[in-house]
């Protein structure tokens, strides 16, 4: 057998996957609510294409654990469970703690500088009370993190986590009654990696994952409760 029997010819990224990651991203944005069910022939009328394609991105999705296919009711967006949230933190925190210790042996230096740039991000959404914004800015925190420890294992497995942290993020709305707090978490964050000083930054992150379970994991104040915080 010839060295180069094996190989298959390479092309463009498939329909489904094209499919899979719009689905991914109305998923992560709420605009698919969990608990919402997806209907294939719609979504096939919607974007102007077969139903396989779909059934090929709706497994790929539920292979993610963003989709569940229950028999002979249909397939719905994935609802996390008090379980389910407090894991999906704990492996983004593990895999962020993973990163931050690869950039404190570099130039953690300029590393803090990039991520004090989305703390800058964060704080002029809260500024312009952009709930949204600040949502994406949060994320976009994380997501820098990871990726400049230069590790395509630990991107690939934050990058499924972070699609579900933005569907916890949407349950994160109210629960915040001073952003402030929000942005100061991250801004400690960032400036603990500027430093180079790895035992806080560790600390830090792990305090950062309690703070958003504690939030995510308590009954929603009421608007009379706000206004009297």
């Amino acid at each position: 057998m010839k060295p180069t029997e094996g190989f298959q010819p390479i092309s463009q990224e498939s329909t489904p996957a094209l499919i899979a990651a719009q689905l991914r991203s109305l998923i992560s944005k709420g605009s698919m609510a969990p608990g919402a069910q997806l209907v294939e022939m719609d979504i096939a009328g919607a974007l102007g294409v077969s139903r396989g394609p779909i059934r090929e991105a709706i497994q790929r999705l539920t292979q993610e654990g963003l989709l569940v296919s229950i028999r002979n009711r249909g397939v719905f967006v994935a609802e996390f469970g008090e379980a389910d949230i407090r894991d999906i933190y704990e492996a983004r925190t593990a895999v962020e703690k993973a990163a931050a210790g690869l950039l404190v042996a570099g130039d953690h230096s300029g590393a803090g500088l990039e991520l004090l740039a989305k703390v800058d991000d964060m704080e002029a959404a809260r500024a312009k009370s952009n709930s949204k914004a600040m949502s994406e800015a949060d994320v976009a925190f994380h997501e820098r993190l990871v990726a400049m420890a230069a590790s395509p294992r630990l991107s690939r497995m934050h990058g499924t986590l972070l699609t579900e942290t933005r569907m916890c993020l949407n349950r994160l709305e109210g629960r915040y009654p001073d952003e402030s707090v929000r942005v100061a978490e991250h801004r400690h964050i960032a400036e603990a990696l500027k430093d180079g000083k790895t035992e806080l930054l560790m600390k830090l992150l792990d305090a950062h994952k309690d703070d958003a379970l504690a939030r995510l994991l308590t009954e929603k104040p009421s608007a009379a409760t706000l206004q009297t915080a």
